[in-house]
């Protein structure tokens, strides 16, 4: 069962919840989402702005790290069954990156893909096996042609070359290699389905921008913040949108919230 008609979940990497305090409380206030995901809020759980939060409407499940990393779901309406991290029989991962909440029956999983430094190197091996347990995670929780469930967040992945402002640039980069889009694949495989792509068919659409060589202003940016949803959430999606204004404010984060509507 969904929470209600017209449930709109967000995504936001908002690059230090810390520094962006203000834009975030501005932005629920004038977006109005029902749910939303956050990553890389930088900072332990008892820094996290709560009673700001709370103040615009929303409970909060956080999963907060210092200085690196974190996540957290915003929820209009009571959050059960909160999960931190992959929750498995493996080592417990020391990177803040994957939080699972219910909101009204519905699954919600923010997730902050790692980065993978360089194609090569250790970061970008650690990224290919985290998406790797993800996928194996998701697999063993969830029944995707039944569960309602939305994976959210900043995935480090663009999946096509016509989410990349400047594909001779970001191809062959950890954002957008083969390998890390064999991952994503994978990771949908489950049963899970981009439900952005279908409103913006033809790309161009970009969530993030380098701050170095004014990237937002000269358009050299790339979609890879995403929401993807299993088949009951995702025959029901009716908009997805990319807020850009967001990106244009002063000091913003270099990523811009991403929202997607469920009828």
């Amino acid at each position: 069962m969904l929470l209600h008609l017209g449930m709109k979940v967000a995504t936001w990497n908002v690059n230090s919840v810390r520094a962006r305090r203000q834009h975030l409380i501005d932005w629920l206030d004038a977006a109005q989402p029902d749910v939303l995901c956050l990553q890389e809020l930088k900072v332990v759980d008892d820094d996290f702005p709560l009673e700001d939060v709370r103040g615009s409407g929303y409970e909060a499940a956080v999963f907060g790290q210092k200085t690196y990393n974190g996540v957290a779901i915003l929820s209009r309406t009571p959050l059960t069954n909160v999960v931190r991290g992959f929750d498995d029989e493996e080592d417990e991962d020391p990177q803040a990156r994957l939080l699972s909440a219910e909101v009204g029956g519905v699954t919600i999983l923010s997730a902050y893909f790692p980065n993978g430094g360089e194609v090569g190197s250790d970061k970008f091996e650690y990224k290919l096996a985290w998406m790797k347990r993800l996928r194996a995670t998701l697999d063993r929780r969830y029944d995707a042609s039944t569960d309602p469930v939305t994976l959210c967040g900043d995935f480090n992945v663009a999946p096509h070359d016509d989410d990349i402002g400047r594909p001779s640039q970001w191809r062959d980069s950890v954002l957008a290699c083969d390998p890390v889009r064999d991952g994503l694949a994978s990771v949908a495989s489950i049963g899970l389905v981009d439900t952005f792509r279908p409103f913006h068919p033809q790309g161009g659409v970009f969530s993030w921008w380098d701050y170095r060589g004014r990237g937002f202003e000269r358009g050299n940016g790339l979609r890879i913040d995403h929401i993807y949803a299993t088949g009951p959430m995702a025959s029901r999606t009716i908009g997805a949108v990319v807020d850009r204004e967001e990106r244009r404010k002063k000091s913003p984060s270099d990523h811009a919230p991403v929202m997607v509507e469920f009828a």
